[in-house]
């Protein structure tokens, strides 16, 4: 089972969007759990994720969430990013057969102007992070940003696409 772990301040519509596509995988079995990490959003972010049956922390710690994941691999996404058809199977039959962190492929139909990638580092969530939960506890420090935590890790590459969540942000 997999625990998606997402961090927000103020973005109700880019949630909706995200938790719309998990349930295709609580429907198939795969996602277990959500977890929303908020930083202070006066939207209504909590509102869209208690109807979703999500956990919503407004105080947090990245230890403690990740003791409290359900399940025993953590993906952790953006709200606002969408994974692409055939990521339930792909993650399902990865996690089955492996031990290492992977990051979603970036999408083909999604990418920014080319000089906006020149010479611009990918933020460390843009394309997800799956991993183990033992590895995550391993890693993860009181106090620590869920950026530091995700920074420190080296994934490899699923071949299951990504929309990024700076297109739901452009299209507000």
């Amino acid at each position: 089972m997999l625990t998606v772990v997402l961090e927000c301040q103020d973005q109700e519509s880019e949630l909706a969007q995200t938790l719309s596509v998990l349930v295709a995988g609580a429907v198939e079995g795969l996602v277990g759990d959500v977890v929303v990490l908020d930083h202070g959003s006066r939207d209504g972010t909590s509102r869209v994720a208690d109807a979703a049956g999500c956990r919503f922390h407004s105080q947090w710690d990245i230890k403690e969430i990740i003791g409290s994941a359900r399940g025993d691999w953590l993906l952790f996404i953006e709200p606002g990013a969408r994974p692409q058809a055939g990521w339930i199977d792909e993650i399902a039959e990865y996690i089955a057969l492996n031990k290492l962190p992977a990051r979603f492929t970036a999408s083909r139909g999604y990418r920014r102007p080319f000089f906006e990638r020149i010479g611009r580092a990918t933020p460390p969530l843009e394309l997800g992070l799956l991993l183990p939960k033992s590895q995550a506890l391993a890693a993860a420090r009181s106090g620590m940003s869920l950026a530091a935590f995700v920074k420190g890790q080296k994934p490899r590459k699923l071949a299951s696409e990504l929309i990024p969540s700076w297109v739901a942000r452009a299209a507000r």
